[in-house]
């Protein structure tokens, strides 16, 4: 019988190990992706659609080929989520000017505006929720912690 893995041990607060401070993010950023789901009223967007169009709407067109890179799934996984989308009329196709072999996909502001829907409602969960539990020196420090985690995971 295997042991249970061991959580890092709290570090000295001036030096933390990489590893305590990998485990503590990933446990944390976890438990608050799971708790704005709950808040996101069931709509009509999943979340891979969400994303993808919130990465649309972020970086601009793109091919299937490049959204199946950026949001990790399988090229055949993101055809499905784009033809979902586009069956509603969220995204849209146009040809590559660089490449007429390819296409591009583009939100439609049909999707632009159920994006803004979703994001409303988590951003003001959120919002209400820093406001209501952090003071201003606490709100500082998550912002400068937003930074840094940004910078971690762009790529």
């Amino acid at each position: 019988m295997s042991a249970a893995p061991q959580h890092p041990q709290q570090p000295a607060p001036d030096d933390p190990a990489a590893e305590w401070v990998a485990a503590e993010l990933a446990a944390v950023v976890g438990r608050l992706s799971r708790r704005m789901r709950t808040v996101r009223p069931a709509g009509p967007l999943t979340p891979s659609q969400r994303s993808v169009l919130a990465r649309l709407d972020e970086s601009g067109p793109a091919t299937t080929a490049a959204l199946a890179r950026a949001e990790f799934v399988r090229p055949q996984s993101m055809r499905l989520t784009l033809g979902a989308l586009e069956e509603r009329g969220l995204v849209a196709r146009a040809p590559d000017p660089s490449d007429g072999r390819k296409s591009l996909v583009s939100a439609t502001d049909e999707g632009l505006v159920a994006l803004a829907g979703a994001r409303a409602v988590t951003r003001g969960w959120l919002a209400e929720a820093i406001a209501g539990e952090l003071d201003g020196r606490e709100r500082r420090t998550v912002a400068e912690a937003v930074a840094l985690i940004r910078r971690l995971a762009e790529e």
